[in-house]
């Protein structure tokens, strides 16, 4: 039997790694296929994966999400119900910076590589007069490394996936301090297949019914995603491909 290949785009809490291992080994049950489950740890690692072509079903960031569809040949499938992308910007909670107000020019911020944050925070900024070359990227392997480096004051603010940094343990949040968390509630990762990809019907079939039984929803509750999938049609895809370039203009 083919093995076929999934990857998980690497910005997750840490707590979904078993949740991502089981549901692959439930989809691959119930479908009845071989599927090889990659997890790279950066976006680099992602990007390298997803150059050598033989990558069936990305579960990709809304950003990265764009360019696989127009330029690498992959369609828009599923998304989870409920559960968009929103980010949250810190400061160090013992800092000088409590309001976005005092976010000034020349600040460092450290954030994981994930570009769809990146954005939304900048357009957070926007109220502000902060621009993206108005401040220094620090880009850390982890959000945790990151929050590391705003509670040592070695960034001033930092840019979290909200889901990852609810996430945190609670001495990590008691250090720092959200200065705001955005509510855009249309963006979020989505399911990606490959077109011409033989099994993708059943494949579907398989994530798109796994609310409906106990071992499903036992899945879903590990990934945080307890209304299941959505299944998306072309157009959805591309409403959302308009929303993310709007935050690129």
């Amino acid at each position: 039997m083919t093995t076929h290949n999934m990857l998980i785009a690497p910005d997750f809490s840490p707590e979904r790694f078993a949740g991502w291992h089981m549901l692959n080994t439930l989809i691959q049950k119930r479908a009845n296929i071989n599927m090889h489950l990659n997890m790279p740890a950066a976006h680099a690692e992602q990007e390298d994966l997803i150059a050598q072509g033989d990558i069936q079903v990305i579960y990709a960031n809304p950003f990265d999400a764009a360019t696989l569809i127009r330029e690498h040949g992959y369609r828009a499938a599923a998304r989870p119900v409920g559960k968009s992308d929103e980010m949250v910007i810190a400061a160090a909670s013992n800092g000088e910076i409590s309001s976005l107000e005092q976010v000034t020019a020349g600040m460092a911020v450290a954030m994981a590589d994930n570009r769809d944050v990146k954005l939304i925070g900048l357009r957070l900024l926007e109220a502000v007069d902060i621009m993206e070359p108005d401040l220094n990227w620090d880009i850390t392997e982890t959000y945790q490394a990151a929050a590391r480096k705003v509670i040592k004051g070695e960034a001033q603010v930092g840019f979290f996936l909200a889901e990852i940094f609810h996430s945190f343990s609670r001495l990590t949040k008691a250090q720092l301090s959200v200065l705001i968390e955005s509510d855009l509630a249309d963006i979020s990762h989505v399911l990606l297949i490959k077109e011409g990809f033989a099994d993708s019907q059943i494949l579907m079939d398989a994530i798109l019914n796994l609310h409906k039984d106990e071992d499903g929803k036992e899945v879903l509750t590990e990934l945080g995603m307890a209304q299941g999938f959505e299944a998306m049609s072309e157009e959805d895809g591309e409403f959302m491909i308009d929303l993310m370039e709007t935050l690129l203009d």
